[in-house]
This record gives structure tokens, sequence and C-alpha cells, in this order.
């Protein structure tokens, strides 16, 4: 068997996704991990995660994305796995008006549980069932940007910026991350103390999702 070489990960960035339950996180998980989509996905019981690695600028970027309850008995237990996270995708479901009013209070336990340098991304999901929109592109974007996060549209079903809304949150990670080790005048790579963290049940392979037990 011939010898395969494998380029290294240079970064580890972990990155939650957020919202009520039913929004989609999960198969947004699914679909950019996997390229996978389930009409009868069941809603996350804890905390599962899976791994994709994507280059950017010549790095090696290995996402390890964390699908966290959306169901209010399992915020104590959930609200422990926002430490460590350098991203996170806020997410709603467009046809869902209710979705959208608690992005509010998501936005307050990110800001009360993570790092206060964690990059948010607000993503409006569901974006194929245009016919069914409860929430306007323009109130959404109205409020990520009074409230300074990017914002995204995406339908996990037809794949419609599911790639896009995670490779640019990583690549905003990236940049960020570069941009105070240049001020610090460091020319090392940068090291996110969110890569410190300790994984539980590492995924073992790539695209991999695991259910992560609780402490």
């Amino acid at each position: 068997m011939p010898f395969v070489s494998v380029r290294p990960v240079d970064y580890l960035f972990k990155v939650v996704l957020i919202g009520d339950a039913g929004v989609g996180k999960s198969n947004l998980l699914s679909r950019f991990t996997r390229n996978e989509f389930s009409l009868e996905s069941k809603s996350t019981i804890g905390v599962e995660f899976a791994t994709r690695s994507i280059q950017c600028e010549g790095k090696i970027i290995k996402a390890q994305i964390w699908d966290t309850a959306g169901q209010e008995r399992y915020r104590a237990i959930t609200s422990a796995y926002y430490r460590g996270a350098v991203g996170a995708l806020l997410v709603y479901d467009i046809t869902k008006k209710d979705s959208f009013d608690n992005v509010q209070r998501w936005l307050k336990e990110l800001k009360d549980h993570a790092d206060a340098n964690i990059v948010i991304m607000l993503v409006g999901n569901k974006s194929d069932l245009q016919h069914l929109k409860a929430v306007t592109t323009d109130d959404a974007s109205a409020f990520a940007e009074s409230n300074g996060l990017s914002f995204i549209e995406t339908s996990a079903l037809d794949n419609s910026n599911v790639e896009e809304a995670f490779r640019s949150i990583l690549s905003e990670i990236y940049r960020l991350g570069s941009k105070k080790a240049l001020e610090k005048g460091s020319t090392s790579n940068f090291a996110p103390n969110a890569t410190q963290t300790i994984v539980i049940n590492p995924p073992a392979d790539e695209g991999k999702t695991e259910k992560a037990k609780c402490c």
C-alpha cells in the first residue's frame, strides 16, 4: 500500500450552533460535515458534534462544530459547552417568528457563558420555504447590524448558503486571530485560547458525528 502524506492541521476552531429546537441546527451540521439532510431528524438530546477541515489562506483549519440542544430543559447541561468556543452560529427558522424573537435571549446566553471575543453569525434557516416566511430579511439584517453580528439566510434542505455560512465564520475567526497576533508583534502562528479546550469523546474521523457525554 503506498504511503499517503496527510497534512497536519494548523488550527482547531470550536464553533457552537445555538437556537430554538426545530430550527434546523442538526441538519446544518450534517449538511456541512457530511453533505446529508434528513427530513426525519429528531431533536438533539444534550450535545453532539462533528468535524470538517477546510483550507483558508493556505492554512488547514479543522472546525469542531457542536450542536447544542434547543430545549429549555437542556440549557443547564449545554451551557458548559460554550466554554472554549471561538465562533457561534445563532440559528432561527424564517417561518417561525418565535424562534427569531428568542434570538435575543440566546445572544444573552452567549454573552454570559462564552468568551467576550467570540465571533457570532445570525443564520436564518429554511430559506427554501419563502412562501411561509414570517421573518423578513430586512428585520433580521437590521437586528444583526445593531448587535454587531454577520447575517446570512440558509437552507439545509437544498444546501443553499450552508457552505458559505461556515466558511465565512471560520475565515473571520482566522482573520481576527491573525490580526491580534500581528498587533502583539508575534511572527508565530496565533493560538486562540479555544484550542486549549478539553474535547469530550473527540470524533475519530472527519465528518463523523459523535454524542458528547455530560460531565
